[in-house]
């Protein structure tokens, strides 16, 4: 039955898709494309024929939801609009190509949705995603929309949701499908019904605005705690509880890989994990080595290598060399995500040699962008 529920939100999402291009090897050719979308696509939604705008080598920019209580929160259109144009033109100004912009990062919607809620710091009437968009196009900047498929509201604020989402529905009808882990509801992956919303999200995204990317990061399975999951995973034929989660993400991944390239074979779909590779698998079940080293599960990797070069446990350089390894000649793009926004503080998770590090060395993100491009790495990322 919820499986009923979800399709037939999928349907009623569903409008005229949008074909597929090739993404230009050079940024002149990149720009001409973009100039014809300016003049033929942004009046209107919905065209068969948009032309993403992507780059051969990334230069990212992550803009997460904590920041738009800054800039979009209880602002007019104009306000947001100027506010959106300021933050592009200073990154323009950086080298930065590519934003990745929270769309979905708490069960929410930052775009208008007709599945999601609103975000808490949503409170116009006008749509951010639409203008983020025309404004980032307008530079030549790249758009991928940012989702977090299992991460949902804290307990209080599902409380004051309309019985109608659907996540409410599954809450109220106690559905192991949605767990509580600190506070905060989240979806349990282990479910067909849970994939089929995640993936739900994506295409009402993809067919109501011309992103240009489908991205994800590292929030998957929120807890180790065998309790999460336990009623699917005595029903399954696992006697392995790792691999069977590692699965479970893995199925969601490919069904979201799936469902942009349905959509459109040239929108990119990207994910950002950990930048600790063991870590992935022994906190959140992500099996990185298949997503980086075989094609069908991600356009592009961003690991999150927040590391210095004298971090005790992920030294910043072998940690890029083993993603380096990683990726191979798989076809999957490397991006190196890089953490900007720990410079001038301690890094007490760095041990005693790391701990000062960005703080002795304030150039250390300039060190890093430099061997990146001295890598075989296809760009780099900033997080702030």
């Amino acid at each position: 039955m919820k499986k009923l529920i979800i399709l037939s939100i999928i349907s009623v999402l569903a409008l005229s898709s949008c074909s597929a291009d090739n993404t230009s090897s050079s940024v002149e050719s990149e720009m001409q494309d973009m100039q014809i979308q300016n003049e033929s696509h942004f009046s209107q939604k919905n065209t068969v024929d948009y032309i993403p705008l992507n780059f051969t080598n990334q230069a990212g920019l992550w803009l997460p939801y904590m920041d738009f209580e800054n800039y979009m929160y209880n602002k007019s259109e104009d306000e947001y609009r100027q506010e959106v144009k300021k933050i592009l033109s200073s990154a323009k100004a950086e080298g930065i190509n590519t934003i990745y912009f929270h769309v979905h990062p708490n069960g929410d919607a930052y775009y208008k949705s007709d599945i999601f809620p609103k975000g808490i710091y949503y409170t116009g009437d006008y749509d951010p995603l639409q203008i983020m968009l025309d404004e980032a196009h307008d530079m030549g900047i790249s758009v991928h929309a940012w989702i977090n498929p299992f991460r949902m509201q804290t307990v209080e604020q599902m409380e004051n949701l309309p019985g109608d989402f659907i996540v409410k529905q599954w809450i109220n009808e106690n559905s192991p499908m949605v767990k509580i882990v600190n506070n905060r509801w989240y979806l349990n992956p282990a479910y067909e019904e849970v994939s089929e919303l995640v993936s739900a999200c994506a295409e009402e995204i993809l067919e109501n605005y011309s992103v240009d990317g489908i991205h994800i990061d590292d929030y998957f399975y929120p807890t180790t705690d065998t309790e999460f999951d336990i009623e699917a995973f005595e029903a399954s034929d696992s006697n392995d509880l790792s691999q069977w989660r590692q699965d479970n993400i893995t199925n969601m991944v490919k069904s979201l890989y799936d469902t942009v390239k349905n959509h459109n074979k040239r929108v990119k779909f990207g994910i950002s994990p950990q930048g600790n590779i063991n870590a992935n698998y022994n906190s959140q079940y992500a099996d990185v080595k298949l997503w980086s080293g075989t094609e069908g599960y991600a356009d592009y990797i961003i690991p999150q290598i927040y590391f210095g070069f004298e971090n005790e446990t992920c030294p910043f350089e072998p940690t890029l060399h083993e993603w380096e390894k990683l990726i191979g000649d798989s076809g999957v793009s490397l991006v190196i995500g890089l953490a900007e926004y720990k410079l001038g503080e301690e890094d007490k998770w760095a041990g005693v040699t790391g701990e000062m590090e960005w703080i002795e060395n304030p150039d250390i993100i300039n060190q890093q962008i430099e061997l990146v491009k001295s890598s075989s790495a296809d760009g780099y990322a900033l997080y702030r």
